[in-house]
């Protein structure tokens, strides 16, 4: 069985469902953009501004979802510093149970046809051989731009909480919760972090609103003037005991004083408190984009998965 509609928070519980069930089986296949964190948090954040250009298709075998596919077509996004960026491409994400490979095909048909015309591109994990095969079959090949030294592929990391050490920030800094300091607060350390970016209290709100989002989860780091300094949200996945930092960002004037890794540790402690055994954060994986990956290492991570990025040209 299957539909396609616009993607709506009732979708993204259920999409985030099967990703529970995926990591409980093999953790492996969980691509960047199909975890139980990422979803909550992509849908959250641009779905007020993007909604409008997505398309999604859903797979159900029995009673569950076996299958899903987010297709995200061109766009223009609009930054608080005024620039524009045009989307021009068409990008899916998705996620097939292991147990009912053969949807896969039903995805990539659905996708060709959703964005015909249009060059697609897809991000399928590497350690999943078979399904490598099948977007072959449909025309799909490495991308190689996003192959190169600074390409955009992925890689998800992990750790055991069994043993994290104790966080140490600078003097005067302090670490402070979204539920404490407030949306604001919130909103200011993810732009300071990211900017130049789109982000703004609207988005904001939408990722407040979606099914795993705590504000006492949500992170920060506050400097002696007040300025929060670094940010980081936890993603909690109760059925896997396991925890997703997504995202993690500093303020381009604290960098270089151990602010994300004290983050980072802290918050691992807080999710073992929680009742969290394993923790995951994504990086991106060339070689040109070191400094989160050595952050990532830094704090006792090490490589999981990586994507494997496909394009498919426009049908000329």
């Amino acid at each position: 069985m299957a539909d396609a509609e616009v993607l709506t928070a009732d979708d993204v519980r259920l999409m985030q469902g099967l990703a529970q069930r995926v990591t409980a089986v093999r953790p492996e296949l969980i691509t960047s953009d199909a975890s139980f964190g990422e979803l909550a948090w992509t849908w959250g954040k641009d779905h007020a501004q993007q909604g409008a250009t997505w398309r999604r298709r859903l797979w159900f075998a029995g009673d569950g979802l076996a299958a899903w596919g987010w297709a995200r077509l061109p766009h223009r996004i609009r930054r608080g510093d005024g620039s524009v960026k045009d989307v021009t491409a068409a990008y899916l994400a998705h996620q097939v149970h292991p147990a009912h490979p053969h949807l896969l095909d039903e995805v990539i048909d659905w996708y060709d046809d959703t964005a015909a015309g249009l060059d697609r591109t897809v991000l399928p994990g590497a350690a999943d051989r078979s399904a490598l095969a099948r977007w072959a079959a449909h025309g799909y090949r490495p991308d190689p731009a996003a192959l190169g030294d600074t390409g955009s592929w992925t890689q998800l990391n992990e750790r055991s909480l069994a043993d994290v050490a104790e966080p140490a920030l600078p003097a005067g800094h302090r670490f402070r919760t979204a539920a404490e300091a407030g949306p604001q607060a919130a909103v200011e350390a993810h732009l300071a972090a990211w900017a130049p970016s789109a982000y703004c209290a609207q988005n904001y709100e939408g990722v407040r609103r979606t099914a795993g989002y705590r504000p006492d989860l949500h992170l920060l780091v506050e400097a002696p003037d007040g300025t929060m300094a670094a940010s980081a949200i936890m993603w909690l996945d109760e059925a896997n005991r396991t925890v997703e930092f997504e995202p993690v960002g500093t303020h381009p004037g604290h960098r270089r004083r151990g602010l994300a890794r004290a983050l980072l540790l802290h918050g691992m402690r807080l999710a073992r408190a929680a009742g969290a055994g394993h923790a995951t954060v994504a990086c991106l994986g060339a070689p040109g984009h070191p400094a989160a990956r050595a952050l990532y290492y830094g704090a006792g991570f090490r490589e999981l998965s990586r994507d494997a990025p496909l394009l498919k040209p426009a049908d000329r």
